[in-house]
């Protein structure tokens, strides 16, 4: 996956009332942070910012003073009604260095007939280096016939990836589709009346 170059601002003012200031001018309030260093503020720029978070594990670079981070984004937090980005916390990465994180599994293909795809996990977890992580995991499921199953360790990883995913971990599995008839309940039996007992003569 490319890097994303964002053009930050150092960033002084804090709590609500700046925060929505910012989002006013079409910033994001963010911070960067890890490798033993003090958290950096920051503002990025709204537009960019969101059109480069659409996308898992983007591998972003900083741009602030003059100098260049490279980062993941860690949290991202969005207002719950119109989306849009409220705060970003990234987590500064080095290149070369290994990190873990959850990938997205790309079906491709249609199953054999009268099939049915389930995917049973739909991100695997893999080491690998943070300048090399995949946008997606691939999985052909073109014909499949049902009864397939795909396990973790049955995916293909890019070079140099290692799976943390427990490797035994069902991804897909292809059943029949077709719906079996219901068998007909069988009929209650009918319970005959007793007599009614006759009266003694007098």
């Amino acid at each position: 996956m490319s890097e994303v170059k964002l053009n930050a601002e150092p960033r002084t003012e804090f709590g609500k009332g700046a925060a929505r200031r910012l989002r006013r001018a079409h910033m994001v309030p963010a911070v960067l942070y890890g490798h033993g260093t003090a958290p950096v503020h920051v503002a990025l720029p709204g537009h960019a910012t969101m059109l480069a978070l659409k996308h898992s594990n983007t591998l972003l670079s900083v741009e602030l003073n003059g100098t260049s981070t490279l980062a993941l984004p860690k949290d991202i937090q969005r207002d719950p009604i119109k989306g849009f980005i409220e705060h970003v916390d990234l987590i500064i990465v080095r290149r070369g260095e290994r990190v873990v994180v959850d990938v997205q599994v790309q079906l491709r293909g249609e199953v054999g007939p009268d099939a049915l795809v389930t995917s049973e996990h739909p991100t695997l977890s893999i080491e690998v280096e943070a300048t090399a992580i995949p946008a997606a995991l691939p999985v052909d499921i073109d014909g499949l016939p049902a009864g397939t199953q795909i396990l973790a360790r049955q995916v293909q990883l890019p070079d140099g990836a290692v799976l943390v995913t427990d490797p035994d971990a069902l991804v897909v599995n292809v059943t029949d589709a077709s719906v079996p008839e219901e068998p007909e309940a069988p009929a209650e039996p009918v319970e005959e009346a007793e007599p009614e007992p006759v009266p003694a003569e007098a």
